[in-house]
């Protein structure tokens, strides 16, 4: 792995054109889901190249969750291959659109050595350094995996709701007449709350950050905990995600990334949490 770690200058270029390309990923992150007018919700999956003569990190956007038989669902740690074309619309040099029509899964690696041989070397410890070079440069790295020096905790919050632009997607999506099927379109719902995590990195000048949490799993875990008042669900939510995930005895790190449209802008996407 040492031999094929990520390039420190960033992802190479995407081809240009459309040209259909086989893709093999380790899929490290599936963010929560957003509205969508054309298909209820789409997600945002991350992960590694295990192509070892091109590594680097890879986006694949938009995915129909909606429209992924159980057959072709796949989960976090999961080796796929997937045919994807080159996204023309997002500047950031490790988007893809894929085909997941195309999709198969390989095999799933469990915790955390086959893991370890994988992710450990995409470890950075500077989340001021990704800051810096997305704001300096639109081709700079849009994903990473930050070891962060101290966790200070998270925050958490009732969520808003959905932004008039959101709900209009959904809206939109809800009222399609479709042709070919009968079942009800089931409007996205938002989740009771939204969580950001507080940590310095290991940057030397770091002042601190504060990162809002994208994670599937976040989402997941209110909807199957639902039925509980606000005070215990909030409880579960620190318990999971702060408690035994930044727990000391791990080997923390945070996967983030940043928005298309404000480059400096970084969520954490997922967490990273092997044993020392």
């Amino acid at each position: 792995m040492d031999l094929f770690g990520p390039a420190d200058d960033g992802p190479p270029p995407k081809p240009p054109g459309n040209r259909l390309t086989r893709l093999e990923v380790l899929v490290t992150v599936k963010a929560a889901p957003n509205p969508s007018e054309k298909y209820g919700e789409t997600v945002c999956v991350a992960g590694l190249s295990t192509d070892l003569m091109n590594p680097g990190w890879v986006r694949l956007y938009p995915i129909n969750v909606r429209a992924l038989d159980d057959d072709e669902s796949f989960r976090k740690y999961d080796l796929i291959s997937v045919d994807a074309t080159p996204a023309a619309q997002d500047q950031r040099r490790e988007s893809w659109r894929p085909r997941m029509t195309s999709m198969i899964k390989v095999r799933h690696l469990k915790p955390w050595k086959p893991r370890r041989a994988w992710v450990d070397p995409y470890v950075v410890d500077s989340m001021c350094e990704l800051n810096r070079a997305a704001i300096e440069n639109a081709n700079a790295k849009s994903l990473g995996l930050v070891r962060p020096r101290e966790v200070v905790g998270i925050r958490i919050k009732q969520h808003p709701g959905w932004t008039p632009e959101e709900q209009r997607k959904i809206d939109g999506y809800v009222n399609q007449l479709d042709l070919f099927s009968e079942e009800e379109r089931i409007p996205l719902q938002a989740p009771r709350f939204k969580v950001a995590y507080r940590y310095f990195c290991q940057d030397t000048k770091c002042r601190g950050h504060e990162q809002g949490l994208l994670d599937w799993e976040f989402v997941a875990l209110q909807r199957r905990l639902r039925h509980l008042p606000d005070s215990e669900l909030a409880g579960e939510l620190e318990s999971k995600f702060l408690t035994m995930m930044c727990d000391a005895s791990r080997d923390v790190a945070f996967y983030v990334g940043n928005q298309a449209k404000r480059a400096h802008v970084f969520s954490v996407l997922g967490v990273y949490y092997p044993g020392r």
